[in-house]
């Protein structure tokens, strides 16, 4: 199968890959959601060593810059109420953290999570989170952005591989919201 953006030698429906996805992504990918068969969900095989957004666009399309989201674990807090949710906005722009984030979580303050608490959290990679498979009941705010594009190449959970899903899939997942100013810069 060819996949529907960038250059990759291995591309198959990721239903037919679930033995590189952690337990959380293989069972979100397996069950579906909003009407989005896993046949939609577009597995990758790529190599972990050129995971990061900056090396991986140069090796497989620099057009997937504008294609590609990032998915980060904030946490918020207020009081002694500490909210944990991630934020996915397209690879050419920064979450806005301390604005729109810490807003909408109704938080005093916000953050970026520490590492241990994003892997542990969420039972994916560090450098690998993706949208998909997310603990219930943590928000999902997405950056409209992401959810306008047509294929959007997020993380597989894991460092080796990513997955390719349609834009408005996205914005389908539990916990999804959209919304604007998510996303800063371009």
């Amino acid at each position: 199968m060819r996949a529907p953006i960038g250059s990759f030698d291995h591309a198959e429906p990721a239903a037919h890959r679930l033995d590189l996805l952690p337990p959380p992504v293989a069972e979100a990918v397996r069950a579906g959601w909003g009407g989005f068969p896993a046949e939609q969900i577009v597995h990758v095989d790529t190599d972990p060593a050129i995971a990061d957004t900056a090396v991986f666009v140069e090796h497989h399309g620099t057009d997937l810059l504008g294609r590609s989201a990032n998915c980060v674990v904030v946490v918020g807090r207020r009081g002694g109420d500490v909210t944990s949710a991630a934020c996915l906005v397209l690879s050419r722009s920064r979450v806005d953290v301390n604005g729109t984030v810490r807003k909408h979580l109704g938080a005093r303050k916000a953050s970026f999570a520490p590492m241990d608490l994003a892997v542990g959290g969420t039972g994916m990679e560090y450098g690998g989170i993706t949208p998909i498979g997310l603990p219930a009941g943590w928000p999902l705010l997405i950056d409209p952005a992401v959810v306008e594009e047509e294929w959007v190449l997020i993380g597989s959970g894991r460092r080796r591989g990513k997955l390719i899903v349609p834009g408005k899939a996205l914005a389908a997942l539990p916990g999804a919201v959209v919304v604007a100013g998510v996303g800063l810069g371009d």
